[in-house]
């Protein structure tokens, strides 16, 4: 049954019965009115009783309560097309997890309904709907399962299993994945509140919910327990954290248990209990993340400490999940002290009540103003340039194994960030095939420049056109194929048929800057290697 009953109007704030308005101040009370303690009282409590009155008429008054509820309801049925669109979004999402690409990564939120019970979640607990709360969390429960269980069935099969850091990224709850969740449900909220809930508010919040749900999938498909628990606290995290905000923000707009189904008792008590059964583990997380987001700034200060003021601590890197915390940092500083890694190991385990590992490397810089500041940025330049080495070396050992070469054959040219291999021939493999490789490696390097030059192996065939004189889809592939071919190998096209065909591929070809020869012959249009021109 739908509730259409509209909202109760609001008492207004500064209305007064007529039994208050018959009552005449005595003379005592004048006087302490006119006093200017009591006439700064009555200005705040004007100014604060103006705001109430214009956050009741101008903002909650001006929500459609009735008609958010009823949106948000149809949001959370459990249908065809929510299972589908999460199973897109979930598929995606682990492909980019897997090939450590952020664009892939948040290219798939762009699917994910995940918004819907979510918020439901929350509507729900701010107006007490026991048969919505059911629905939306059967929903999301579904939802969940079905993206965990496609992602570990895709990275079972999938030859990646390697933790990326975007998988890694993704293993414990921070004090910033925390922001995220909230921030998300802050503008997931209002927008649903205001009626301008739109796609790039249903990014947010699945930015926040399907890649951990990915990174479970991993877990679960690679029997990686730390992976596993560390992905699915961190969604159970964020899920309430955006769950409750929603609830808050519902509440803040005004919208009540009056707009509800009336419930039982019982339901009312289940209502509450899924309330503190939410709460609970959000607070276990909240309190390890404020203990090691208060032991990093103890870490550092500590370190501080130890040396000059004139020093700077940089690449201070923080591990709570080892034992004992490992902490690895780099200080410049204009003296260097012998026993700091010790003195700082012993005053961090005495003040954290945990054992410290330190790896420290000190720096020694000049003693001038700004000495350290500008060793930090040298440093740091040089880090990435090492990131940039590593990374080329990465790409160029890929490259080197699908070619089939050795790795001093990719030349490399970082400035123009340029890849070019050379292959060699690889049993049952054809032009198509070295295409192939070299799209999957620029699917993963985005900023890279690659190019797989393929042995000179048979072309393409099947360049068939239709009666208006366009090729067919397998025709326009094949015609792909033998354009990027021609494009790498440094020997002329001949195209060998009927006129007619032939002069609509090369009419093709041309508009894509290659230029083939033609040679008229009975039979279907083939496309052959010519012979460089003698010298």
């Amino acid at each position: 049954m739908t509730d259409n009953a509209a909202p109760a109007e609001p008492r207004r704030p500064d209305s007064a019965s007529p039994a208050e308005d018959a009552r005449e101040p005595d003379a005592g009370a004048q006087a302490v009115a006119g006093s200017p303690a009591a006439r700064s009282e009555g200005g705040i409590a004007g100014i604060v009783q103006s705001i109430r009155r214009w956050w009741l008429t101008e903002v909650t008054g001006a929500v459609d309560q009735v008609q958010v509820i009823a949106d948000r309801r149809e949001e959370c049925l459990l249908s065809e097309r929510y299972l589908f669109m999460i199973a897109m979004s979930a598929g995606i999402a682990v492909v980019g997890l897997l090939q450590s690409s952020t664009a892939v990564v948040i290219g798939a939120m762009l699917l994910s309904p995940l918004m819907g019970p979510i918020m439901g979640l929350g509507f729900a607990l701010a107006i007490g709907d026991y048969h919505w709360l059911k629905q939306s969390a059967r929903s999301l429960a579904w939802g969940s399962a079905l993206a965990v269980l496609l992602c570990a069935l895709i990275v079972y099969v999938s030859p990646i299993k390697t933790i990326t850091p975007e998988i890694a990224a993704r293993t414990e709850p921070t004090l910033f994945d925390l922001m995220v969740a909230l921030f998300s449900g802050m503008a997931g909220a209002y927008a649903m509140i205001r009626g301008r809930a739109g796609t790039i508010v249903g990014v947010a919040i699945a930015t926040a919910l399907m890649p951990p749900l990915a990174t479970v999938g991993f877990g679960l498909a690679t029997l990686n327990g730390t992976v596993f628990s560390g992905a699915l606290l961190l969604f159970v995290t964020n899920l309430i954290t955006i769950a409750l905000t929603a609830w808050a923000m519902a509440r803040l707009y005004g919208f009540r248990t009056r707009l509800s189904e009336r419930q039982t008792q019982a339901q009312n008590l289940a209502v509450v209990l899924v309330f503190v059964m939410l709460a609970i583990p959000l607070g276990f997380s909240l309190q390890q993340i404020a203990w090691e987001a208060n032991a990093q700034r103890i870490v550092r200060s500590e370190i501080e400490e130890t040396f000059d003021p004139r020093s700077e601590v940089f690449a201070l890197e923080t591990d709570f999940n080892s034992q004992p915390i490992s902490v690895a940092a780099t200080v410049f500083t204009p003296a260097l002290r012998e026993d700091a890694e010790l003195d700082i190991e012993r005053a961090l385990a005495k003040r954290l009540g945990q054992p410290v590992e330190l790896t420290l490397v000190q720096d020694e810089v000049g003693s001038n103003a700004g000495a350290a500041e500008q060793a930090q940025l040298s440093a740091a330049r040089d880090r990435e340039e090492a990131a940039a080495r590593a990374r080329a070396d990465a790409l160029a050992l890929r490259l080197a194994l699908v070619a089939g070469v050795g790795e001093d054959d990719v030349t490399i040219d970082r400035t123009r960030r340029r890849a070019v291999v050379r292959a060699r021939p690889l049993e049952g493999a054809n032009i198509a095939t070295y295409r192939a490789l070299e799209a999957r490696i620029s699917a993963t390097e985005q900023d890279w420049t690659i190019e797989v030059i393929p042995p000179a192996a048979a072309l393409p065939t099947g360049f068939a056109f239709n009666e208006e004189g366009l090729p067919t889809a397998p025709a326009r592939r094949a015609l792909e194929t033998l354009a990027w071919a021609a494009g790498r190998i440094d020997l002329p096209v001949v195209l060998v048929g009927n006129d007619e065909d032939a002069e609509r591929a090369r009419t093709y070809l041309a508009e894509r800057g290659i230029t083939v020869e033609l040679r008229e012959e009975r039979g279907d249009l083939r496309a052959e290697w010519g012979a460089l021109p003698a010298e």
